[in-house]
């Protein structure tokens, strides 16, 4: 299994175009042997303590392996709303690991 964490930080005002891209994509992690296990819009009340700027959301999600992984990055679906994506997510922190 292949796991990727993403911070994900939303430049403001463009919300909606990041929930409509989410609402497409996400659902097509499935074909490719991936699933979303959290998606978390955390508050400032759920942080103990950080010294970075909290993210809109973070993501954990897994792939069987990199083939699934790199067949949903290149998939067409996908990549006709990635304009919506550009739009409104300003950056993405990603750490790609593996449990042990």
């Amino acid at each position: 299994m292949i796991y990727l964490t993403q911070l994900i930080y939303i430049k403001e005002g463009h919300e909606e175009a990041f929930f409509e891209f989410e609402n497409i994509v996400l659902p097509l992690l499935w074909k490719y042997k991936g699933q979303l296990l959290l998606r978390i819009r955390p508050t400032s009340s759920t942080f103990v303590d950080n010294s970075i700027e909290p993210p809109f959301e973070i993501h954990l999600v897994a792939f069987e392996n990199e083939e699934g992984l790199e067949q949903y990055s290149q998939d067409e679906t996908r990549k006709s709303y990635l304009h919506l994506k550009e739009q409104s997510v300003k950056s993405v922190v990603l750490i790609k690991g593996s449990q042990v």
